[in-house]
């Protein structure tokens, strides 16, 4: 009797999209080999360190996974394991994993959190991850990286539509900004995802409605308090000629510490993650949301004001591209889609938001790891919108029990 092979590693090259690849990975159980990560850099060739903590963060929250990394880092093979959550025992204590990003890590939390809720769903038990150390930045990066705010207001609120809704908390324990150098952090911030199903439900996203009202929070870190009424002031002072039902919150925190050891002062501590930034959502009639976000350079010089309005004409613009979902949470509920019941599900996107590099990218890597393929025509009623249809692969939560 022939004893059956594991199936080969599927094959991709280069560091772009990572972590969406991983995540992909996880969800369908398949291994993956990927190769010339940075090669031809000279100075850090290989992954770097935000790479190597979703790797491990990875390995946290999964039971049986197996990672191998070459010597120069250029290649890394991953084979997945089940998806256990934080269930008291390896890598958990008392149910909550604490995941310690380090002080090189130049990505903000929102790098990680996205993942995560991406593969919450499908965990054996509740997932609850607190993300600390020197390297957790919750504000918005100029690497891509959205506020842990907007993942909390406009990513998390979309998981509803497939029916996964409970028990669902992001908290921000502390704050902290990109500091001078570019190697801020020190914040501290808790996820809470305790709603596991077999299979998310199909959606037929249609109507993207009618903007109703806009939320937003102001935060400043460490710096004078009277900046945020200056950010809150200046994107009013754009947003209230469309939309009277304006409400912007505003937060004010003390810079975290951070160990900072000298010869002369062992326990020295210092302050890092300086700065202040706004992010706005807006809602429709029918529970579409559009975000955006912005947070002061690390080099500074850009005035309360130009950070408040630009953040204003950010949203504005996500609200003109139309569709159910901005560029933000496109990629979370498209692979959603892809991953429901044996169904077909409808959303309609800008066509801005659909020829986005990430989200054509994410179309060729549902294909490779044997997800459907993606249908397009034309909305009859919007120019510039696209109605995307998606046929659910019913890859169901093989961990959950069956109630």
């Amino acid at each position: 009797m022939a004893v059956p092979t594991a199936p080969p590693a599927l094959k991709f090259t280069g560091s772009k999209h990572l972590s969406q690849r991983l995540v992909l990975a996880t969800l369908t159980g398949k291994t993956v080999r990927i190769s010339q990560i940075r090669s031809s850099s000279h100075t850090s060739p290989g992954l770097a360190p935000h790479e190597v903590s979703l790797l491990r963060l990875l390995e946290a929250v999964t039971n049986g996974s197996h990672i191998e990394f070459s010597y120069t880092g250029t290649t890394v093979l991953y084979k997945p394991g089940l998806i256990t959550g934080s269930a008291a025992g390896y890598g958990a204590q008392g149910g909550v994993i604490r995941h310690e990003l380090p002080a090189d890590c130049r990505r903000g939390v929102s790098y990680f959190l996205i993942p995560l809720c991406l593969l919450a769903p499908f965990s054996k038990a509740p997932i609850n991850v607190l993300f600390t150390g020197p390297g957790v930045v919750t504000s918005s990066t100029e690497a891509g990286d959205v506020s842990a705010d907007t993942v909390r207001t406009a990513i998390l609120p979309l998981f509803r539509s497939f029916g996964i809704e409970n028990n669902l908390e992001l908290r921000i324990l502390r704050r902290s900004n990109i500091g001078r150098d570019g190697k801020g952090g020190g914040g501290e911030v808790q996820l809470v995802f305790g709603h596991q199903v077999r299979l998310p439900k199909t959606v037929h996203l249609m109507d993207a409605g009618r903007v109703k009202r806009i939320r937003g929070v102001a935060y400043s870190t460490g710096v004078a308090g009277a900046n945020n009424a200056r950010l809150i002031e200046a994107a009013r002072g754009v947003l209230n000629e469309f939309m009277p039902d304006t409400y912007i919150f505003s937060d004010i925190s003390p810079a975290p510490f951070v160990p900072a050891p000298t010869k002369e002062n062992p326990a020295a501590k210092r302050k890092i993650g300086l700065g202040f930034g706004l992010s706005l959502v807006a809602e429709t009639n029918t529970g579409a949301l559009y975000s955006a976000d912005v947070a002061s350079p690390p080099a500074g010089g850009e005035p309360p004001e130009d950070i408040g309005r630009k953040c204003a004409y950010q949203l504005l613009e996500a609200i003109e591209e139309g569709g159910y979902v901005s560029s933000v949470a496109a990629p979370t509920v498209l692979t959603l889609m892809a991953m429901g019941s044996e169904d077909v599900g409808r959303i309609t996107l800008g066509k801005a938001v659909l020829g986005l590099e990430q989200v054509v990218q994410l179309a060729r890597d549902l294909r490779t790891f044997g997800l459907s393929g993606w249908g397009l025509r034309e909305d009859e009623d919007e120019e510039n919108e696209v109605v995307l249809s998606i046929v659910g692969k019913g890859i169901s939560n093989v961990g959950r029990k069956i109630t």
